[in-house]
């Protein structure tokens, strides 16, 4: 068959050619009309498209119909019969809008589409999951668009995803109607014998859809839009201020070969935001870049780096006020926007000039996503006048996204499913209460889905819930549970939410309850004899006897000394601390002298002991081993060892450090060889001492529990947190250095100075970096030869974590074409004291070996025969000392993998810790890749039997200088690697995110706690019963901190879980650079250089599988509690 170009006589061919490739929406709309009129069409729906495929039978659109028509054969649709006498409404042409109407259309209903505006103008790109991107193209995605999804691209712009939802709705029979705007529903007429339907109040009032009865409303008007009946829900974290931009892409090889950024998060890679912070002032917390139609970047940034750089103008409490567009310097937030965008592409996007939105201005946007919403029920069902109107909502008007997650078009298609699927439950007679209820109960697992947890053959999707939710209770709602979702009559909804800010209410005298408990659990002890929560308390013995009674292990209560009762509380207070996880209260000092007002302190810091051990003393006498800590403080426990162990680290690294410096100071002019003796390094290498406290001596730990550390304000016991023997305000704990919020389990201290630090700012010991001016003289051959081969730096490697600079050192001030993220690429190694889980003299070497650096000796010296001697520093002496010195039969590396795997980044070195279920994992993995690369190369044997030219589209969508022989291992390799960044920044995301929102709780429970607390202090005015009540109160807040504070810890070990995840990404990147030279190519430095990355990459290995084994242990004593 001859191509339509060839056809002059055929003008509907040439019209579908037009459809097929119209970029706009009306152009789409007027092609559509122009090719129905064009053919003699009428009508809608499943007969319009037959009409179409008749009428059109040339090799175009044979190839797209024989996709559709897989599609329409599905069984779910019963051949377009399932719903052929439903009228359907759909609100919203965004993606979800139109999805949810193709399915619709399938099903055989009469679909109706509404859309307020005109034209889709909306270039931010969104991320697809793999099943969204097989779903696409069994749609003939690529027949409209044929880049879509080329090589290992992911994701697509809005803009062109709804011109292609949109083209294939028109083909399929849906009815869209542009500038008209829904505002309401107009119920039945009261007509004999309940005739009549259900109708929409649009503007224009004009409109002929006006007259349009329908008993089928979907809405998919995005987040301010929800039909009368459906009530909201909120989840507030802390302030969070997003920025989207969009740039001209001209496809240029240079703009082809910028890596993409998938996602890099500052929770997990601090050295590369802090970069941007040093040398531009931008403070961001996340970043993403994509490439599509724009080069697209999205960034979360904080509010004092806006009001920093003038983007704000004025601090405000109120957010809509603080981003009005009176309050925000347009050309500040563009220059913002553009130098985020040039130092996370390292420079390399030549002349970058902003894309227009439909207002015809630079396409920058600054948005609020402080407030999350989502509708508590997803469905509900009105009648009037024996008229039923089925509602349902898609979109965003059902769950508000969170964008970093990247889950709004996936889950927003699956809700599109699922909508379908209750049309057609809805069609078929099923009592309306039994529809509602399945619809409730599949829409419990909507906000849990992700790639991970969904069923993995993709290829077998449909709308069926079945098919993609694994073990789905479809009846885990019951009818008799939604009957409020079935409202007769007018509906008279109060959106306005009930805020409570009373104090609770607590059942039961938890006061009493407490006291009874310590009674039981200290009776028998010698010289304990529990009255009260003052006195009794003041000699240290009945806290020793209350732990000794669930713990023997922890404490030698016949030794415990009377006479010395604060020294006897501050052992009790640091084996709390470190072996239960209870954070103390009091001071040692506070406890012994016991006063009056400090009762309220001891009460909550004895209710944490209870939720530990809540279990009757007769219970723990039968079986006489020692009890293990509950669930609730197992988290905490685990971070006060690991914050244990970070600390021991830290001190041995400046205690090595310190001997390194006197070494140099006394040795200066020793040889290389005198130096490698090994007594200098030897010493310097032995463990210091361990810190012990003379039992006659009290640590320097005075401070009150009633005053701030940091602030020196009164600090009331909920809004009270602890580390290191200091109290302070959560809001308080900052990094001294650069002002970073700090969490317990996630901190640094320093001994002398007393101030905390984050991981990243901790002060390093002397002599422990190189001067950054002797790391500036790296020769320019020998920076060219650091850096990755270009085929490593595939779209799927982000810059910015390691990949493409691994040792060149960084420039003195960001330049076009130098990599200003290398000053975090060149010392990534460093975050790895972040997670030190054993205390290892290695962690203070933070600088690589770089390639043809000279060691940085006192002097050189030439010597006869061409051959120099080297004088090295202790600390390179240090450095030489840990690496391994066994044969290579000793250590084995990792295998090395083929060499035409090292072409495309792979995804990280498997652990060795990998059982069955990760195996398992990994074919589900492969089952998806399996179904993506089917429909891939289905896609490209049409494309080639059709004659179509993808060489442009290839060239525009994969670095350039790639060999293409194996582009199926290669689009494999690079999809995995691609996915596993997307993880982590998506897992980093969401660990962020709830953070925030337990943050925000927190400060209600304080709120509430510090009125509590001041009252209970009154002493003049208030009954005893009504104390009593009050107290009971606190201790519910109590309660409900803790519970808090174990949530916080069990993310936080999920951050050292995904830190050490990046390191582990990074170091195989560098190790694969090196791997991937040959052998004789390498000089010596290499070798030696390659060696430590490999030392390194083990260590974090090692310590990722010492993290899951306390886990699992974590794990045990959770299910034995």
């Amino acid at each position: 068959m001859s191509m339509p170009a060839d056809e002059p006589g055929n003008p509907a061919h040439a019209i579908f050619e037009r459809f097929l490739r119209a970029g706009e929406c009306q152009e789409v709309l007027g092609c559509f009309g122009e090719l129905c009129r064009q053919l003699g069409l009428q009508g809608s729906g499943l007969q319009l498209y037959h009409g179409l495929k008749a009428a059109l039978n040339y090799w175009s659109a044979k190839a797209l119909w024989s996709k559709l028509d897989k599609k329409a054969g599905h069984k779910d649709y019963d051949q377009g019969t399932a719903c052929a006498s439903t009228k359907c409404l759909v609100v919203g042409a965004g993606p979800c809008g139109l999805r949810v109407a193709i399915e619709l259309a399938l099903l055989g209903a009469r679909v109706v589409l509404l859309e307020k505006r005109d034209s889709f103008s909306r270039n931010n790109v969104l991320h697809l999951w793999p099943f969204t991107i097989h779903d696409l193209r069994a749609l003939g995605a690529k027949k409209f668009y044929g880049r879509f999804c080329t090589g290992t691209l992911d994701h697509i712009s809005i803009r062109q995803l709804q011109l292609i939802l949109l083209k294939v709705a028109l083909l399929l029979g849906v009815e869209v109607h542009i500038n008209v705007q829904f505002k309401g529903l107009v119920p039945p007429a009261g007509k004999a014998g309940g005739q009549g339907g259900w109708r929409a109040v649009l503007q224009p009032s004009s409109s002929p859809l006006s007259h349009y009865e329908f008993d089928v409303l979907i809405s998919a008007g995005g987040g301010r839009f929800v039909p009368e009946g459906f009530k909201r829900k909120e989840t507030r974290g802390k302030l969070a201020i997003g920025i989207t931009t969009n740039f001209i892409n001209r496809h240029s090889q240079a703009e082809v070969e910028v890596a993409e950024i998938s996602g890099v998060a500052q929770i997990y890679n601090q050295k590369f935001f802090q970069n941007l912070s040093n040398k531009t002032g931008i403070d961001l917390e996340n970043i993403v870049y994509y490439k599509d139609d724009t080069h697209y970047f999205v960034m979360t940034a904080k509010k004092q780096s806006l009001l920093k750089k003038g983007v704000i103008l004025q601090d405000k409490s109120d957010i809509e006020s603080l981003l009005s567009a009176e309050n925000v310097n347009r050309d500040a937030l563009l220059s913002y926007a553009k130098e985020a965008a040039n130092f996370s592409t390292e420079y390399r996007l030549p002349n970058l000039e902003f894309a227009l939105n439909h207002r015809n201005l630079p396409d920058v946007d600054m948005f609020d996503f402080t407030c999350m919403t989502r509708s508590e029920n997803a469905a509900l069902v009105r009648e009037h006048n024996g008229a039923r109107l089925l509602l349902g909502l898609v979109g965003d008007c059902l769950v508000e996204p969170f964008w970093p997650l990247g889950t709004g078009v996936a889950r927003g298609f699956l809700a599109a499913f699922d909508a379908a699927w209750m049309v057609r439950r809805w069609a078929a007679g099923t009592p309306p209460l039994e529809v509602l209820a399945e619809r409730e109960s599949i829409y419990q697992h909507l906000s849990q889905t992700s790639p991970d947890n969904t069923n993995k053959n993709i290829s077998q999707y449909s709308i069926d819930p079945a098919t993609r939710y694994p073990n789905i209770n479809l009846q885990a709602i019951k009818p008799t549970q939604v009957r409020d979702l079935y409202l007769v009559g007018m509906v008279e909804v109060d959106h306005k939410r009930k805020s409570n800010n009373r104090l609770s209410t607590v059942s039961g005298d938890a006061y009493e309850e407490l006291l009874r408990w310590c009674q039981a659990s200290t009776a028998g002890y010698r010289g304990v004899a529990v009255t009260n929560f003052t006195t009794s308390w003041t000699s240290g013995l009945a806290l020793c006897a209350l732990v000794h009674r669930f713990r023997p292990d922890l404490v030698d209560f016949d030794s415990m000394d009377s006479q010395d009762p604060i020294r006897t509380h501050q052992m009790m207070l640091d084996t709390a601390e470190q072996d239960l996880g209870i954070q103390p209260v009091l001071s040692s000092i506070e406890m012994a002298t016991m006063a009056e007002p400090d009762r309220l302190g001891l009460i909550t810091y004895l209710s944490q002991f209870y939720e530990a051990f809540k279990t009757s003393p007769e219970v723990e006498e039968v079986s006489k081993k020692p009890l293990t800590t509950r669930g609730t403080r197992g988290a905490i426990l685990f971070l006060n060892k690991l914050q244990k162990s970070r600390n021991l680290t830290h001190k041995r690294a400046q205690d090595s450090a310190q001997k390194d410096a006197e070494a140099k100071r006394s040795c200066r002019d020793v040889e290389l060889d005198a130096g490698l003796d090994g007594d200098t390094l030897d010493t310097a290498l032995e463990p210091p001492p361990a810190a012990t406290t003379d039992p006659g001596q009290l640590p320097a730990r005075v401070e009150s529990s009633d005053a701030c550390y940091f602030c020196s304000r009164r600090v009331y016991i909920l809004e009270r947190a602890s580390a290191e023997g200091r109290f302070f305000h959560r809001g308080c704990f900052q990094c001294w250095q650069c002002g970073a919020t700090l969490r317990l389990g996630d901190y640094a201290f320093d001994e002398e100075d007393g101030h905390f630090y984050c991981s990243l700012h901790y002060p390093n010991p002397p002599g422990m970096d190189l001067p950054q001016d002797e790391l500036l003289a790296l020769p320019d051959g020998d920076a060219a030869a650091a850096r990755l081969p270009s085929d490593a730096g595939s779209p799927c490697v982000s810059p910015k974590e390691g990949a493409p600079d691994l040792l060149q050192p960084p420039p003195a001030a960001p330049q076009p074409g130098t990599d200003p993220g290398a000053a975090e690429d060149a010392a990534d190694t460093g975050d790895m004291e972040e997670q030190e889980l054993l205390a290892q003299p290695e962690g203070v070497v933070r600088e690589e070996k770089v390639p043809g650096l000279e060691p940085q000796g006192v002097g050189e010296e030439e010597e006869s025969g061409g051959r120099r001697k080297i004088v090295l520093t202790p600390l390179e002496k240090l450095k030489l000392s840990t690496l391994s010195l066994t044969s290579e039969a000793e250590l084995e590396p990792p295998p090395k993998p083929a060499r035409l795997r090292l072409q495309a980044p792979p995804e990280p070195l498997p652990a060795p810790w990998l059982g069955q279920g990760a195996w398992e994992e990994k074919e589900e993995e492969m089952a998806v890749e399996e179904a993506l690369e089917e429909s891939e190369s289905e896609e490209e044997e049409e494309e080639r039997e059709e004659g179509t030219d993808l060489d442009m589209m290839t060239e525009l969508c994969l670095d350039l200088g790639e060999e293409e022989k194996y582009p199926t291992w290669k689009r494999t390799l690079t999809r995995r690697a691609r996915e596993a960044q997307m993880k982590r920044f998506c897992k980093a995301q969401a660990i962020q995110r709830r953070l925030e929102e337990i943050e925000v709780t927190f400060q209600e429970l304080e709120q509430q706690g510090i009125k509590l607390e001041k009252l209970l202090r009154d002493e003049d005015r208030t009954l005893a019963d009504q104390k009593t009540q009050w107290m009971n109160q606190l201790l519910y807040l109590v309660q409900k901190k803790n519970g808090l504070m174990s949530e916080e810890s069990d993310l936080m070990i999920q951050v050292q879980e995904l830190k050490l995840e990046e390191q582990q990404w990074q170091l195989d990147q560098k190790l694969r650079c090196y791997m991937n030279r040959e052998e004789s190519l390498k000089t010596p430095e290499d070798c030696v250089a390659e060696q430590e990355i490999l030392a390194q990459l083990l260590d974090v290995v090692n310590k990722r599988n010492i993290l899951i084994h306390l886990q699992e242990e974590k794990r045990l004593a959770e299910l034995q509690a």
